[in-house]
């Protein structure tokens, strides 16, 4: 499958999802950030994958999307 998948911050469990644009359920979650990119990987090799932001820095805000 190609497409987009999100890799998402849930404060409350403290890990990172993978999900796809408009389900439901996850695709997965991983402990940081860096294995939820490489799981979306393996999930999906030819997906556009797109980053939530977790912090502010100069080049961008929270809530804002960025690639790997």
């Amino acid at each position: 499958m190609s497409g987009k998948l999100f890799i998402e911050k849930r404060e409350e469990q403290g890990d990172f999802t993978i999900r796809r644009p408009n389900a439901d359920r996850i695709s997965g979650h991983e402990a940081t950030q860096g294995k939820a990119i490489e799981r979306a990987r393996e999930i999906d090799p030819t997906a556009t994958i797109q980053v939530e932001r977790v912090r502010n820095t100069n080049r961008g805000h929270r809530d804002k999307w960025r690639k790997p």
